[in-house]
């Protein structure tokens, strides 16, 4: 279980974005039964005001779902709300600014570690080359990664 860098939503492939919206459904359901995301990758999520991670679900990933004509049934959306509410007492969230979102965790540096995981999943087959290109096409307009690392990473 992981959670993509925010800058990356837009470019995964369906595939890795269908198991993001997974992820984050499971991780609703363990912090409202446990009181923890309960995996290593994720756990830093209780770090941070649960503003973000709604944010990160809701106005990220499930927005791009959206655009890209996925159907989430309302009964999932309203299960993932009820864990929330479990896990924290209250159901009022709000949307911020994507520019703050996990400051301190989703860094350039966890940005290159997660393109080195879409490449790894690339190299075993589990990304298309179509899709692979749209990632690196992508991160190659980000303006967060310099002209090195961008080489660094790609080549």
């Amino acid at each position: 279980m992981r959670l993509w860098h925010k800058d990356l939503i837009p470019l995964l492939p369906d595939k890795q974005l269908l198991e993001q919206w997974q992820d984050i459904l499971i991780i609703a359901d363990n912090l409202a039964k446990y009181g923890t995301p309960n995996d290593p990758l994720v756990n830093r999520i209780t770090d941070f005001m649960l503003d973000e991670f709604y944010t990160y679900a809701i106005d990220l990933v499930l927005s791009e779902m959206n655009k890209r004509y996925y159907k989430v049934d309302q009964f999932t959306i309203e299960r993932f709300n009820q864990n929330l509410f479990e896990y924290c007492g209250h159901d009022n969230f709000t949307i911020i600014d994507h520019q703050a979102l996990f400051q301190g965790w989703m860094s350039t540096r966890y940005l290159q570690q997660c393109i080195l995981n879409l490449e790894e999943l690339y190299d075993v087959g589990e990304i298309e080359l179509k899709d692979w290109f749209k990632i690196v096409n992508g991160v190659r307009n980000m303006s967060v990664l310099c002209d090195e690392t961008f080489e660094t990473l790609f080549t």
